[in-house]
């Protein structure tokens, strides 16, 4: 059934990122599965007040919105986390948000809107999948035909695997380090374990632990301790 921008389809019908350029939403860029906008405010307080304003709105219309807050930035994520993806009530919501940014005198930043995703080249993604998943603590969705794994906030970049031919284990040239609480480390390792990965390193720990999928992909779970100065 095509879609007529301006009269609200069902509320549970996912909208295509064409659907959504037709609703002429100028503050709003959909990327991947999610509205997003960026409004500067000046400072602090204001950004506090805009996203009171906004919490207001949002029970109004139970509808809620994903919000990050920094000194004079607000950053707003819109999805029907029932559906998977956006609907008519984000736009509607988004709307609303708009004009209340305009009201408070922010200013709309469409171009400082992004979403980072990661691909790893692997010939057989069914047999590294789990391991990620644990690793990251990422949960598993359907999207274009493939599983990929995604943070349930969104905070944190997806990770699609990419079809590719069985080959030798090149030379590595990145890895994901991962910073989390010390006292989430022992539980994370044995997942990743327990999902087909290994233990490479410990050595370094606590500062540091390496562990690698089946596929000798690596990745570094890190922790404040160990370590001489901050930041390292």
């Amino acid at each position: 059934m095509s879609y007529k921008p301006g009269t609200p389809p069902h509320p549970r019908r996912k909208l295509t990122e064409r659907d959504v350029a037709g609703e002429e939403l100028p503050d709003w860029r959909m990327l991947i599965d999610r509205l997003h906008a960026t409004f500067d405010t000046g400072d602090f307080v204001a950004a506090v007040r805009l996203v009171e304003a906004i919490a207001s709105a949002a029970e109004e219309m139970d509808h809620h919105p994903d919000l990050d807050v920094s000194y004079g930035r607000l950053d707003v994520r819109l999805i029907s986390h029932d559906v998977g993806g956006v609907t008519s009530r984000d736009v509607a919501l988004a709307r609303k948000i708009s004009e209340l940014a305009h009201a408070a005198g922010a200013t709309s930043r469409p171009e400082r809107t992004s979403v980072l995703e990661l691909g790893l080249d692997s010939a057989d993604a069914a047999e590294i999948r789990p391991f990620w998943a644990a690793l990251l603590d990422y949960e598993t969705f359907e999207a274009w035909g493939e599983t990929q794994i995604r943070d349930s906030t969104g905070r944190r970049p997806t990770i699609w695997f990419q079809p590719t031919e069985a080959h030798d284990v090149p030379r590595q040239r990145w890895h994901l380090d991962l910073r989390i609480p010390p006292e989430v480390v022992e539980g994370r390792i044995a997942a990743a374990i327990e999902a087909g990965g290994a233990l490479v390193d410990d050595s370094f720990a606590p500062a540091f632990w390496v562990l690698a999928d089946p596929q000798s992909n690596r990745a570094c779970l890190t922790t404040w301790q160990g370590r001489e100065s901050p930041g390292e």
